[in-house]
This record gives structure tokens, sequence and C-alpha cells, in this order.
């Protein structure tokens, strides 16, 4: 009788084991997969582009070229839900400062095939770059903004193929931490995909700018802050900037004056 506890308990644990693995992407990811409306409806002078990613696929995207008489376009590598058709205040906002923009939507989100994992976010955060390189933009012009997952992205992208600036909004320090602060359970033994940002920002050179709401209840302001402890510690000069109250996707936080104006002013720190 003992013995047939024991194995159906063992029975469990292995389903629950097996689920948790096979079923946590779902948990990361929350793409909103429709079509969003065409670049030219909502983002002045914006076109849709295609990036091609290096395992094969055709991936849409919103791209503005700068303004005349500014040569910097900032690459937004977006958190983990939506698509780029909600992001389109945050490509006109940076459109507003003359800055060119390149809005990716990963695979999986906005209409585009394929699932989203680590590996393949950082394939179609390569093909961005690769597609604003052809377009002219020299590799000392583009600055990388990464959101929440983003950040994670850019991060890596960054430490791989260094901008002239990158930007952080709501950084998590690992999807391990980010999964904890969130679930109240250990989980980093589990995750198959890691986004191991401290480890990828302590290796970046550019200037950086850290943006983070202190009542954010998904990612943690302190988690945020240990990534710009983390940058600081590099020798990289850092923008730390805290929005008092503000939550994960507070306005001010995700498109607002506060993550505008930081931008600004780390992209000027690196001269471009």
């Amino acid at each position: 009788m003992v013995a047939t506890i024991a194995g159906a308990l063992v029975v469990v644990a292995v389903g629950i084991v097996g689920a948790l693995w096979f079923g946590q992407r779902a948990l990361i990811y929350h793409p909103d997969g429709t079509a969003p409306p065409p670049a030219a409806a909502v983002l002045p002078d914006g076109r849709d582009v295609v990036l091609r990613t290096s395992d094969g696929l055709e991936l849409g995207a919103y791209h503005r070229p700068p303004s005349p008489g500014c040569a910097t376009t900032v690459l937004v590598t977006p958190g983990n839900g939506g698509n780029r058709g909600g992001r389109a205040p945050l490509a006109r906002a940076l459109a507003e400062q003359g800055f060119g923009v390149l809005l990716l939507d990963y695979r999986g989100y906005g209409g585009n095939p394929g699932a989203p994992t680590e590996q393949g976010l950082a394939r179609d955060a390569r093909a961005a770059r690769t597609f604003l390189l052809a377009e002219g933009v020299a590799p000392d012009a583009l600055v990388y903004l990464g959101e929440s997952l983003g950040a994670a992205v850019a991060a890596e992208l960054a430490a791989a193929h260094p901008p002239a600036a990158l930007v952080l909004r709501s950084p998590f320090t690992t999807l391990a931490a980010a999964g904890q602060a969130a679930y109240g359970v250990p989980v980093g033994v589990l995750l198959r995909d890691r986004y191991p940002v401290v480890d990828h920002v302590a290796q970046v050179r550019a200037p950086t700018a850290v943006v983070y709401g202190t009542a954010d209840t998904i990612v943690p302001a302190d988690q945020s802050r240990e990534v710009a402890r983390t940058a600081r510690k590099a020798g990289v000069d850092v923008v730390e900037v805290t929005v008092d109250g503000g939550g994960h996707n507070d306005p001010e936080v995700a498109q607002g004056r506060a993550l505008i104006d930081a931008l600004v002013e780390v992209t000027g720190r690196c001269g471009t």
C-alpha cells in the first residue's frame, strides 16, 4: 500500500514538472498575434517593413527614418505582451524628438510566424539591427531601447553588438528572479529561457539609462536598481531615472517624459 501511494506521488510529481517544463512559455510570452494597423496609420512618416531572421522567418515591423539633421535611430525591443500597434505612442514620442525608430515585433507577435523563445528573440533583434545597418544607419548612431523582457533582449544584443547607447525600461535581473518575485517560489531550475540580464549588462560599455517605477508590481524596483548598479560596476556612464509611484506599464514609465528624457540624455552623453 505504501509503495502504491509512493508510486502515485512520483507520477503526480513527474506530471507537474512536465507541465511546468512544456507549458512555461505560455506563462512568459503573451503575444497578440493579430495583424496591427499599417504603420502610416499610426506613425507619421512610418512604413511597414520586413525583417529576415537567420533561421528563415520574415517578420513585420514599423520603421520611420530620422528627421533631417538627426542621424540617430532607436531600435525598440518590446516586452512580452501585445504587438507593435499598441506601442505606436512610444514610436511617436521618439519621432517627435527627431529620432528614427524601428519598432520590432518578435516571432509569434503581430501576425508574424514562429513561436517566441529566448534564442528566437535574440535572432529577431539581430535581424532588426541588420535591417537598419542596410538602411544606412551607422552602428555609432544606433540606440537600443528595451522594455521589461525586451530589456533582456536589448542587453544581450548590446553585449554582442555594441550600440551608441542602451536604454533599459523596467529591467529584471534574471528571468528566474522575476519569476520568483511574481509567483513566490523558486523557478530557476525549471526554466528553459533564462535571460541573464545582469550578466549581459556587465559586458556593455555603452552609456546606459535605466528607467523604472517605484510601484512596479511585475518587476520589483530593486531588480531594476541592481541592473543599474551592475552597469556602474562595469564602469559605464549610467542615467538612472525613477518614477515615484509608477507601475510597470504606466504611461509615464512606458512612453512618457521620464523615459524620453532619459533617452535624450544618454544619447547626448554618447555624442550622437
